[in-house]
């Protein structure tokens, strides 16, 4: 099992490797095994918090043929089998930054319940989100909404889309700077994950109200 001991320049730069081959090469020596490495010591601690626990999966981009993934990740989910379907975390990069999600991604069926819920806690759910969180309506695309310029009306735009938009996706966390110092102190950053992580049980725990 590999260890962690931070993110180097390096492994952004896997990224502009040219080729998926040699891409996902390179991602399967160095990326992959990091981002595993931080969800495998984050698991127990995931597993405390939300009371379910959580199986680690690793992005294996298996369906790709020609082109070369732009980001990876690694999730944690209640299921040893998958994650796609079920509410879960990410701890994954792109070129340009890490990553750390909750994430209801287009495959979850409980989506459209989970829209409803949100919908009912939106006032105090807006208030629990940190100014510096962001969010996503799609996890192939590197930018997010920053949670401070997201005004009452965009928030409800994105639960509605997530209610009946069949492509539709909800995802909410924190961007880290390639460039930022926290990603090349392991303990700062792991520390960080459980932070972010604490504040999103809450999305979490929310799809627990769902029947």
């Amino acid at each position: 099992m590999a260890t962690f001991n931070g993110f180097t320049q390096e492994d952004f730069d896997v990224f502009s490797i040219e080729g998926l081959e040699n891409r996902m090469e390179a991602l399967r020596s160095n990326v992959s095994p990091k981002l595993e490495a931080i969800a495998e010591e984050l698991a127990p601690y995931i597993t405390s918090l939300t009371g379910d626990e959580m199986h680690v999966h690793v992005a294996k981009h298996a369906r790709r043929k020609t082109n070369p993934p732009n980001d990876t990740w690694a999730s944690l989910a209640s299921n040893k089998r998958g994650y796609k379907k079920l509410p879960h975390f990410q701890i994954g990069m792109w070129e340009s930054h890490v990553f750390l999600w909750f994430a209801m991604i287009y495959e979850s069926p409980i989506k459209e319940d989970y829209a409803r819920v949100l919908d009912k806690h939106k006032e105090e759910l807006i208030d629990h989100i940190p100014a510096e969180f962001v969010w996503s309506k799609d996890h192939t695309k590197p930018e997010g909404i920053p949670h401070k310029d997201l005004s009452k009306e965009d928030f409800q735009q994105l639960v509605d889309r997530l209610q009946n938009v069949k492509k539709a996706e909800i995802l909410c966390g924190i961007h880290i700077d390639r460039n930022d110092v926290i990603l090349e102190d392991r303990d700062a950053f792991i520390n960080k994950c459980e932070e972010t992580f604490k504040t999103l049980e809450y999305l979490y725990r929310l799809t627990k109200e769902i029947d």
